[in-house]
């Protein structure tokens, strides 16, 4: 298996209001079959219902409730930035479940929840050095 992720799929209970939620922060999407893709970089974001993606992983959906074990996270280029995408991300309907403020580990972050309870990192780690395609490349860390 090559290294890599082409799709993220996210199970939503409303796919409008979570289209609308991500048009909000400036995304633009495509919708065929009551399904949104977004071009997002060198991969894409899906939305699809919740219960149509569980089947189809073969899964029962059961209830919607907690943290799901995954956060998405997007890296910006400054600290203003950070305040600036959580303010829109909350003015378009989200949750911040953490307000920015730099981390334990030194960089600027925060948090929020879309309509549906997934949880996004918006963050501003000088490490992380962004392209101007904003395409990130990990830092050599210097271990194996």
């Amino acid at each position: 298996m090559e290294q890599r992720i082409s799709l993220v799929t996210l199970g939503v209970s409303d796919v409008t209001r979570s289209r609308t939620f991500y048009e909000a922060l400036g995304w633009r999407g495509q919708e065929v079959e009551e399904t949104v893709f977004f071009q997002a970089g060198g991969l894409a974001l899906v939305l699809w219902g919740r219960e149509k993606l569980a089947a189809d992983c073969g899964l029962t959906d059961g209830a919607a409730a907690g943290f799901g074990g995954i956060a998405l996270a997007h890296n910006v280029r400054s600290d203003a930035e950070v305040d600036d995408l959580l303010t829109t991300a909350e003015r378009a309907g989200a949750t911040i479940t953490k307000p920015a403020a730099t981390n334990a580990i030194g960089f600027y972050s925060g948090a929020f929840t879309d309509p549906d309870g997934h949880a996004w990192e918006i963050a501003h780690n000088p490490g992380f050095r962004l392209a101007e395609d904003g395409s990130l490349t990990l830092p050599d860390f210097g271990t194996s």
